[in-house]
């Protein structure tokens, strides 16, 4: 556990001063509640006794090495009638109270604040983290179970920072504190009270390790419950559509019950322990308490100094007993820490490089694809590109063209390096773009994508993504381009409406010219237009397609097209089947020269 809790000792750095002032009050409310101890003994042998019992207690040899609180009063005691002595008693007790208060205030705040500040500084490093890591990392590993433990896991570790940690550092001192208090008070009572430690200790480090890795499993299953809400809520319409309302329903409950029947195993081996511990601890004081009952009886110790005892005692077994129950929380802390260090020890699979070309500056930009070969993780054995040599001039609409599955949307991916080549190379003006930093890169590149991704905000902030410090009228200039300008105008709040989560608000032809929009205020040189039309109307398309004139005119497109209407004006198109360039051509061209082609065209043209 404490080789894990160290991970974050990155995160509580920065705070030094406010833990160390956190330490002083800590030290400082500990002392305090130590002292009651002795402030009941001076309640007990005082405001309870007589003056000439008092007289008696206070000259007799078992008070001698206990009697310094009076020695610092600047009246002597016997001065004292049994009404002020009870008086002095009661304010050194309510003394105690005022600066146990405040130390708790100071203590409490500082410690809360450093959960807060270590938790929320935890939150962004993991996602500065994993917002960096490439696509295909997000498809073997659920957003919703990320989400859990970037939310979840680091509101764990707040609570356990924030309050969990406080309360073991201030019970381990007091238990620390206090086992010296009963030595000074009583050696022969610290004995017994030293006999049921060990037993009390050994009970915590068996069940903690246990209880630990409840906690990090029982994290791991309320992550797959967040994740299968995320799932079915986002696809609602599939469900409702389909009618699976209960069969979503049934999955949920088995994934809850699941997370459910670990987090019960994972509490009764901690409520096993904490009854061990009060139990055992019970014994002890009750032994104890007994042996010293009969000192005071022989007169061999006064009462006060067994009260005293005894509240050092309970103060000493309740620290035990509380670190015992913290001991959980800090497993799960453990548990928590080790699930967000998984995720922080994750190394991108796609990097910069260490020594990158920047692309230089250039009216036109081509690209070379030579011998390009690419493998999924997941179908080792069938190339998805095999072999494939191409060249996109500078400044020229080139066109992809093939049956679903041929890999056009592969290449995209690759240019953009969202995956890596397996074999061959990409090039950028005759520059590897794996030498080229990701952000040089994708700087030169703009997408416009067949299903387009909108962000739960406003439409001025979805279009603005594509070029953020973007004027107000280069954003109304680029949803004229996009012809999306009137449609805006007419919702009830123009640019500041809302689109609700993934552009929920807006019909999907909508959204495809909000994405254009997008790509045309970043005006990047070179443009990948993924059927950029395929979820617009008759109308709608052609508007798009004079604004695509424009948009690529003089500027280096990529463009997939299943519908052929959109490539018939391209410079050139390539003909893809199963990863491989099998035509190349204009579209009179194909028509004459590629039977594939030429099928795909009489099927749309029969269709339409």
């Amino acid at each position: 556990m404490g080789s894990t809790l160290r991970n974050l000792i990155p995160y509580l750095k920065p705070y030094r001063i406010h833990i160390i002032l956190a330490g002083f009050a800590l030290i400082f409310t500990s002392l305090a509640t130590l002292s009651l101890g002795q402030g009941l003994r001076l309640l007990v042998d005082l405001g309870f006794s007589s003056d000439k019992n008092t007289s008696d207690i206070y000259t007799s040899d078992s008070l001698e090495s206990n009697s310094f609180m009076l020695e610092i009063l600047p009246f002597t005691v016997g001065d004292l009638s049994s009404y002020e002595k009870l008086s002095l008693a009661i304010a050194f007790l309510l003394f105690l109270g005022i600066i146990m208060g405040a130390g708790t205030f100071i203590r409490h705040y500082l410690v809360s604040w450093i959960g807060e500040r270590v938790s929320s500084d935890l939150r962004k490093s993991v996602y500065q983290h994993v917002i960096h890591m490439e696509p295909a990392f997000f498809e073997e590993n659920s957003a919703g179970e990320i989400q859990s433990r970037i939310l979840t896991d680091t509101t764990i570790l707040q609570t356990v920072v924030g309050s969990s940690f406080s309360i073991f550092l201030r019970n381990a001192l007091i238990f620390i504190l206090g086992m010296a208090w009963l030595f000074i008070t009583n050696p022969k009572l610290t004995s017994i009270v030293m006999l049921s430690v060990p037993l009390v200790v050994f009970p915590i480090l068996i069940f903690g390790k246990k209880v630990r890795k409840l906690s990090k499993e029982t994290q791991d299953k309320l992550a797959g419950v967040g994740s299968h809400v995320n799932e079915s809520l986002l696809n609602i319409r599939t469900v409702q559509a389909f009618h699976h309302q209960n069969l979503e329903l049934e999955k949920m409950n088995l994934i809850v019950e699941g997370s459910f029947s670990v987090a019960a195993k994972r509490i009764l081996y901690r409520s096993y322990m904490i009854l061990i511990v009060i139990v055992l601890i019970l014994l002890g004081i009750s032994f104890m308490i007994w042996t010293g009952g009969k000192d005071v009886l022989d007169g061999t110790i006064t009462p006060g100094e067994l009260v005293a005892f005894s509240f050092y005692a309970v103060m000493v077994a309740s620290a035990l007993a509380s670190v015992s129950e913290v001991i959980g929380d800090l497993q799960r802390a453990a548990g928590a820490t080790e699930r967000l260090i998984d995720l922080l020890s994750l190394e991108p699979k796609i990097k910069d490089p260490t020594n990158p070309i920047e692309i230089p500056k250039s009216e036109n930009y081509y690209l070379t694809f030579s011998n390009v070969r690419f493998f999924y993780n997941t179908r080792k054995d069938k190339p998805a590109l095999d072999g494939l040599n191409l060249i996109l001039p500078a400044g020229k609409v080139t066109a992809l063209v093939g049956p679903s599955g041929a890999g056009k949307s592969t290449l995209f991916d690759l240019i953009f390096r969202f995956h890596e080549l397996s074999v061959g190379s990409i090039s950028i003006n005759g520059i590897n773009i794996k030498d080229i930093t990701l952000s040089d890169l994708r700087k030169h590149l703009g997408l416009v994508p067949q299903q387009p991704s909108m962000f739960s905000g406003t439409i001025q902030e979805n279009i603005i993504y594509g070029k953020p410090t973007a004027t107000e009228e280069e954003m109304i200039h680029a949803a004229q381009a996009a012809h999306c300008y009137d449609f805006i105008q007419e919702l009830p709040n123009g640019f500041n409406s809302l689109v609700g989560e993934n552009g929920v608000r807006l019909s999907g032809g909508q959204k495809q010219r909000i994405a254009i929009a997008r790509a045309i205020l970043k005006n990047p040189p070179i443009l990948l237009l993924d059927e950029a039309t395929s979820a617009l109307d008759a109308e709608s398309e052609h508007h798009i397609q004079k604004a695509l004139l424009a948009l690529t005119k003089d500027r280096t497109t990529l463009m997939i097209a299943h519908r052929l209407s959109t490539v018939i004006r391209a410079d050139k198109i390539f003909v893809l089947d199963k990863g491989k360039v099998v035509g190349e051509g204009t579209h009179s061209e194909l028509l004459k020269s590629n039977e594939l082609y030429a099928n795909l065209a009489r099927l749309q043209f029969i269709e339409s």
